[in-house]
Order: structure tokens, then sequence, then C-alpha cells
């Protein structure tokens, strides 16, 4: 393994792409511990040390995840990349419904590069607002969290600074969405990706640190309450076997076997030979469980505000995070629910059926057309089912570590649920993309036995 690393350094090309790469995401590092200018640090740090909206503090700790930013420290890249993945989703799916951008979709290179730039324009109003009702939530308690030369009698930013600020936070998305394109164009891997997979990877080491100076305070245990060798054994298993599974599904695929007719071309034959259709496993990716979270977290949100009423104390403990039997039922069946719904989005089984019969392959025991296109479809539902049985699993998991054995629930979050399942497929992602490189130049590639 180590002659292979080296031997990635050894070519110009790929080392000034990875160096590049690195010198991009260590920028955007840096401009993520740097606050706007109007902010008292040590009034935001004890507003949420002390503040009892929980629902408000999961909505940022939740949206952190897919954002690459800390949404409790409201800095020039407070928003993070999240507007620019809301737009690009926002328009994946008026894509399969709206026939004008369908249209352009099927342009090719062109067509793609006109939705990237209504996508980028739709990134700029989505933060305009979303800094906006931002600095408005924040700013919401007892204490302002502003700095008094910026604030009115009423402690509240001026309508100068409201402007500066909302401003800003729309300049530093904007600039990390050219940030991840300079990394697609001259670096290596997706940009956006690895930005999200930074962000993600630079929360990890907290957890370990603080169950470290637990453990240095109070010292191991056989069993019992505090930190003990039998948890610290199940943790570690437990880790394994998530990243075993996540690494399982995130590879894993159905092979159609396929066969392909034979052409005469003078005196040569081509095709003719048998292959096999590869299906994804998990074929929607992380994106269920993106859009499942994300449902739950805003009633709970808006229902902290009714409380005291009978009705509003009961819709809060339905979808509160504490509920362990209705929230998680609810996110298992959103789940499920996301996965077919952009299974069926991002999948055309007549389009592939349509490709195979035009390129003369055909699937061995279906006739091409649509008798192929029901084959694939009913394929795909049943593998959906493993890949959504499989999130859904992992999604819950870190719940039922940190009421099982206990613990805080930022650690049971490392060992699984979104996190994990964006670093790993963006790591395979990234090692693929060097593969391509290696191969390329005869070399063998970092997978490769």
């Amino acid at each position: 393994m180590f002659e292979k690393i080296r031997v990635v350094f050894t070519i110009p090309e790929l080392r000034r792409k990875i160096f590049l790469t690195l010198l991009l995401l260590a920028i955007f590092r840096i401009g993520y511990h740097i606050n706007l200018p109007v902010i008292d640090t040590e009034a935001v740090s004890k507003s949420f040390d002390t503040s009892s909206n929980s629902a408000l503090q999961n909505l940022l700790n939740q949206a952190a995840f897919f954002s690459a930013s800390d949404l409790r420290q409201i800095t020039i890249f407070g928003l993070g990349i999240m507007p620019y993945i809301s737009a690009s989703i926002i328009f994946q799916l008026l894509a399969s419904v709206w026939e004008p951008l369908e249209k352009l979709q099927k342009e090719g290179e062109s067509g793609r590069k006109k939705i990237n730039e209504y996508t980028r324009y739709a990134t700029i109003g989505l933060c305009l607002f979303q800094s906006w009702f931002y600095l408005i939530a924040m700013s919401r308690g007892g204490e302002s969290i502003f700095l008094p030369q910026f604030c009115n009698d009423a402690g509240q930013l001026t309508l100068f600074w409201q402007f500066t600020s909302v401003f800003t936070m729309t300049c530093g998305t904007a600039f990390l969405m050219w940030l991840g394109e300079q990394i697609d164009a001259y670096g290596i891997g997706n940009g956006i990706s690895l930005l999200i997979m930074a962000g993600i990877l630079a929360r990890m080491p907290f957890p370990i640190i603080e169950l470290a100076h637990q453990i240095s305070q109070e010292g191991l245990n056989v069993g019992g309450e505090g930190v003990s060798v039998v948890k610290l054994l199940v943790l570690v298993v437990l880790f394994v076997a998530v990243i075993t599974g996540v690494v399982f599904i995130t590879l894993g695929q159905r092979r159609i076997p396929s066969q392909s007719a034979k052409h005469v071309r003078g005196r040569r034959v081509f095709g003719g030979g048998r292959q096999y259709l590869p299906m994804k496993v998990n074929q929607a990716g992380v994106m269920p469980i993106i859009f499942a979270s994300s449902l739950l977290m805003i009633p709970s949100w808006l229902f902290a505000g009714l409380r005291g009423s009978t009705w509003g104390n009961v819709l809060y403990e339905i979808f509160s995070h504490d509920s362990l039997f209705t929230y998680n039922l609810m996110y298992i069946g959103l789940i499920f629910f996301f996965c077919y719904f952009w299974t069926a989005i991002t999948f055309n089984p007549k389009d592939m059926a349509e490709n195979l019969k035009k390129n003369g392959t055909i699937i061995r025991g279906h006739r091409p057309g649509k008798q192929t296109a029901d084959y694939l479809e009913k394929v795909m539902v049943h593998i959906t089912y493993v890949g959504a049985a499989f999130l859904a699993l992992v999604a819950i998991l870190p719940t039922l570590l940190a009421n099982a054995l206990e613990i805080r629930p930022d650690l049971a979050s490392f060992y699984g649920g979104t996190g994990l399942l964006i670093a790993v497929s963006v790591a395979f992602d990234l090692v693929q993309k060097i593969d391509s490189h290696l191969v390329m130049r005869n070399y063998k590639g970092l997978l490769e036995k």
C-alpha cells in the first residue's frame, strides 16, 4: 500500500491535482472559523449552552452535516454549501417533470451548462433568504448575540449591518460554490462532496477527545454507570461493523447477464460477447436520509413554539427526537418512501431498455423493449428494498446506541447516520478517480491486489 501511495505522488499531474485540492480545502477550513464582524462570540456560546430551544439546536446540528459548516457559530461560511445543494436538488426534480428543463437535460453538455447557470442564480436567491432568516432565528432569545456598536436601542442589528451580514454570508456560500467548481476543474474528486466530507471529518475527533478526557478523569470500570470496558468493546465492534456494511452496500451491485449482437465490418467481427449490466443496490445514495431527516426536524422545531397547550405538547412529543418509537417509525417510513421516489427519478428503465435495443444488446430470457423495461423495473424494486432497509438501519443506529448504552448523542452519531455514509461514499469516489489516473499510466490501482 505504501508503495502505491509513493507511486501516486511520483506522477507530476496527479501530485499537482492532489496538492491543489488540499490547498483549496485548507482555505475552506480557515474561512470556517471566521465569524461575522457584528457577532459577539461569547454571547453566542453562552446562548447555546443555556438555550431551552432544543428543537432549534437539533435542526442546526442536523443541517450542519449537509452544509459543511457549524450553524451554531455565525461565520462568513455560516450557510455552508447547503443552498447550492438545495438548488441542485430542486432543478433535478424539476427536470423530471417540467418539459423545458427536460429538453435542456437531453441536449448534452450545452444543456447541462445552462442548468448549472440556473442553479447558481437560484443558489444566490436561496442564500439571501436563508441568511436573513438565519440571523433572525439566532437573534431571538434573551441576551443579544450582536456587538452593541452595531445595534440600535432595542439590541437588534441596524438595517445597514443586517444588509452587510446577509451580503457577507451570501458571498461566503458563493465562494464555497466557486471552490467546489475549481476542485472539479483543476483538482481531483467532486468538489462539493469533498467540502462536505471535510466538514464531517473535522467534527469526528471531538467526541473521541471528550471520551478520552472522561476516561482520564473517571477511569474505566467493568460495568455499571460511566465508561466501562464492555461499552468500549461494543463501540469498537459496532464501528467496524458499520464501516464494513457501508462499504458493502456502497459497492454492492446486482449484475444482470446480457449479450451483445455481432457486427461484421470487413473481415473483422465485433461484439457477440457476454457481459453484465450492473445495477447498484443503493441507487439513491444518501438523499433519502437527507430528505427524511430534514422533514422531521422542521415540524419538531415549529411545534416547539406550541408547547403549553394539550395538542401542542402531543404534537411536539410525536415529532421530537426524544420520542424513540414514533420518531424512528416515521424516520424509517420516510427513508423507504424517498428511496423509491429518488430511484424512480434517477433510474428510467424504459430509456435503459431503449438504449440496450439501439446498441444491439439483449438481456437473456427477455425480449427487447417493453419486456426488458418491465424486468429492469422489477429488479430495481427488489434491490431498492434492500438498500432502503440498510439506510434505515444506519440512520436510526445512533439513536439506538445513545439510549441503549447511555452515551452522548454526538459520540453515537460517529458510529452511523448520514455523516458516515457521505464520508465513505466520497472516499470511494476519490479513490476511483485516483485509480483512473494510475490505470491510464499502466500502474496498478489503489484497490487492486
